[in-house]
């Protein structure tokens, strides 16, 4: 028979039986059947993969911003979100450990908090190790800092990117004061995004300012080759492409460390 006890139900008393001379038991002895053992569950709950990355197996370390990025807010549990204080620690033992030679982020975003995201981006850009971002899905709002913060980013075709202006939740002290701090997070956006790509100022202001596109929103949605057109992404391509790239910059910069080794 099944007993609560303590709010949960007890696991039933089947316990797996000893295996065969020879053979590896497939359970822990003492776990039941049904019940295997819980390390892997544990990390795709907290990384969403069944193991952590080893640097051994690749010199390339892949790093995914999924969901919305969340800030000094903790989101709803419904949301899917990406933790920047889990991205910033991962970031800085990059940068430390010489195996890794590479940096490839994955964003399918919506945005979230505006200066963690700024964080992330300023993390990134400021990696002395080659890095690429590849945007599919979606990379929009304060994912579009971090899309171009890399040394060369791509763009699916299909994947889209909102470009708009700054948005406050919450109370709101209507003084002037409150729109020229408004003001001020907007121009750190906007100076960020044109000074690590190919857009111009004029061309970006007009994207975030442009009425009659969303529907309850002021801005634009960017797909793939409009990006690239407006000098916003480097590249149409996808994961192969990516990891391609960056591979050939690992190399050359493999090379110019020899050369100057030699020097």
């Amino acid at each position: 028979m099944q007993e609560w006890r303590n709010g949960r139900m007890d696991m039933p008393p089947t316990i797996n039986p000893p295996a065969p001379p020879g053979v590896q038991p497939s359970t822990p002895p003492g776990l039941p059947l049904d019940m295997p053992s819980r390390g892997p569950v544990d990390t795709i709950q907290a990384l969403g993969t069944t193991n952590v990355p080893s640097t051994d197996q690749s010199n390339i370390y892949c790093i995914s911003v999924i969901g919305q990025v969340e800030g000094h807010v903790v989101l709803p549990p419904q949301n899917k979100t990406t933790k920047y204080e889990h991205i910033i620690p991962q970031l800085v033992a990059v940068e430390q450990n010489q195996t890794v030679e590479g940096v490839l982020i994955i964003l399918n975003t919506v945005g979230g908090d505006v200066e963690a995201g700024l964080a992330l981006a300023e993390m990134i850009s400021s990696l002395s190790k080659p890095t690429v971002t590849l945007v599919l899905g979606g990379g929009h709002s304060i994912g579009v800092p971090i899309a171009v913060a890399s040394d060369f980013s791509f763009i699916a075709d299909t994947a889209t990117m909102t470009i708009h202006p700054i948005r406050l939740t919450g109370l709101v002290i209507g003084v002037p004061q409150s729109f020229e701090y408004l003001e001020k997070m907007q121009e750190r956006v906007i100076g960020f995004v044109t000074s690590h790509s190919n857009v111009t100022e004029d061309k970006f202001r007009e994207l975030m300012l442009k009425t009659g596109e969303l529907a309850r929103d002021i801005g634009t949605t960017v797909i793939g080759r409009d990006a690239v057109k407006y000098g916003l992404i480097d590249e149409i391509g996808g994961l192969a492409q990516a990891i391609r790239k960056l591979n050939l910059m690992i190399a050359d910069r493999r090379e110019k460390g020899s050369s100057e080794v030699l020097q």
